[in-house]
């Protein structure tokens, strides 16, 4: 072997290379930014906080990011991925189910994620005006959504649906239960998790029943 062919090993402080310090700081900023976005909301995220929580010198920050808009970005993303793919895998675990059950698992699940009083999902119902980033995502998740439950109810759909009434009637469900959710949530209604699963469930039946079979609805 030619000289050329050497590499040097990569250095390590603490048992991790460079690389590997650098990912976990990564980490550790976003987990600070998280962990205030929960207790304070999102405005109160700055650089300098998720520094001093993440116990990181402020120059670490800007290795990272670019600025505060940007860890907000990656904070969102991180846990819009994590609900969507809590919302799939209970769209795949109840494939042998109708549609509408389907829909109500779906459901169940979503309300399941905001009664955790730490869980991470509630930030994606809070109040995000001020913050263009943050609403542009709140759009897009809706979009998403709406993608997501049209892709599982469309091989049982009638076939001369219209298409464009379906999008529209699913965009109008889901934002609804998206504002029922963060009203509830807020205290507007004092109702239980059963109750606004059983109600949604009904508004769903009833739209479902615009583009599904009969023999479907049941």
């Amino acid at each position: 072997m030619s000289t050329m062919d050497v590499r040097a090993p990569a250095r390590t402080w603490g048992g991790r290379t460079a690389e590997e310090r650098r990912a976990q700081r990564r980490i550790g900023l976003v987990e600070a930014a998280l962990d205030i976005w929960l207790d304070h909301g999102w405005a109160a995220v700055t650089m300098r906080g998720v520094c001093q929580r993440a116990s990181l010198n402020d120059r670490y920050f800007y290795e990272h990011f670019a600025d505060r808009d940007e860890l907000l970005a990656e904070v969102w993303d991180e846990v819009c991925a994590g609900v969507f793919a809590e919302l799939a895998s209970v769209v795949a675990e109840n494939a042998d189910r109708t549609p509408l059950e389907i829909t109500r698992a779906a459901i169940a699940c979503a309300v399941e994620l905001q009664t955790d009083l730490r869980g991470r999902a509630r930030i994606l119902l809070a109040d995000h005006a001020g913050s263009a980033v943050l609403e542009q995502r709140r759009k897009t998740m809706l979009t998403d959504a709406t993608d997501l439950l049209i892709a599982a109810a469309w091989p049982y759909l009638r076939p001369d649906v219209d298409e464009t009434a379906m999008r529209m009637s699913t965009l109008a469900g889901i934002g609804g239960f998206i504002e029922l959710l963060s009203a509830w949530r807020s205290g507007v209604l004092e109702v239980d998790a059963e109750r606004i699963i059983d109600h949604t469930s009904a508004i769903a039946t009833q739209l479902g029943a615009m583009f599904l079979p009969a023999e479907v609805i049941g």
